[in-house]
């Protein structure tokens, strides 16, 4: 009996090895549709003050992308590690090079050759920031020669304007929070951004001011990489609840985030 249980013992441990053992009963079948190593790697975007930011000079990052991640690893039954980016457009470079496993970033059609995405969770607005004196008083007047707009390379922001604008003429620089203080410092004409981070650059800045409106709603999503029909599924009803549950809506609250729609539940 003794030599039996040897036996035994040593094909489950073998078995294990091979991964055909599930890791427990808190595992979801899930798991290895989006955490495929064992753990979930959360692309965190630190240029999007809305979705994530670092607390103060630490390393620790608070935001609703940040409990949304977590929530998530601990739904699939792994743990979780975040990979942190300074752009949005470096969050989607890294799908190529297989960095992250899930990621936050804005709905866009140029991105959908790479990202499958869920549904929005939450709506911005973009928004064009101007120096006082300038002659430019509403959106429809950007789009003209002689007019430098500013933006973060690859962001959502940056892949409508350079469908949408004819004339104008796109600036890029690296990260979100660079847009305005180049704008500034080589006094350009206009800085395009998420609406939160202008209105946080016009306090800091004196002498800018925001046009009315804006010139595009961003949605935010979360996205995988493309070729996983169930990781999508999971993914998409998991935001769904988020939604519905009142989760995102409490985290946006718990960061201090204003100005922001809860995006409508998917189809309607």
């Amino acid at each position: 009996m003794r030599r039996i249980n040897i036996l035994w013992l040593a094909t489950l441990i073998g078995l294990g090895a091979c991964g055909i053992l599930q890791r427990g009963p808190w595992a979801s079948p899930a798991a290895p549709h989006l955490a495929p190593t064992g753990k979930l790697r959360a692309a965190i975007n630190l240029g999007n003050p809305i979705l994530a930011t670092r607390i103060g000079t630490t390393e620790e990052l608070r935001g609703v992308s940040v409990d949304l991640a977590r929530e998530l690893a601990k739904r699939l039954g792994v743990p979780l590690e975040l990979v942190t980016y300074h752009a949005a457009g470096k969050v989607v470079e890294g799908v190529k090079t297989r960095e992250w496993d899930v990621a936050f970033v804005a709905i866009d059609p140029a991105r959908a050759v790479d990202l499958a995405y869920t549904a929005p969770y939450v709506v911005i607005e973009g928004a064009y920031l101007v120096a006082q004196p300038s002659p430019l008083k509403d959106q429809a007047e950007v789009d003209r020669d002689g007019v430098r707009v500013v933006v973060a390379k690859g962001s959502a922001y940056d892949l409508y304007l350079t469908r949408q604008l004819k004339r104008a003429q796109i600036v890029r620089v690296a990260t979100s929070p660079a847009v305005t203080d180049a704008m500034v410092a080589q006094r350009m004409e206009v800085a395009a951004g998420v609406r939160q981070q202008l209105e946080a650059d016009a306090k800091r800045i004196p002498g800018l001011r925001l046009l009315d409106g804006r010139f595009m709603v961003i949605n935010q999503a979360m996205a995988i990489p493309r070729g996983s029909e169930p990781g999508v599924r999971y993914l998409t009803e998991f935001i769904e609840e988020m939604k519905a549950s009142g989760f995102v809506a409490q985290a946006l609250v718990r960061h201090g985030i204003d100005g922001v729609s809860i995006a409508a539940p998917q189809g309607r």
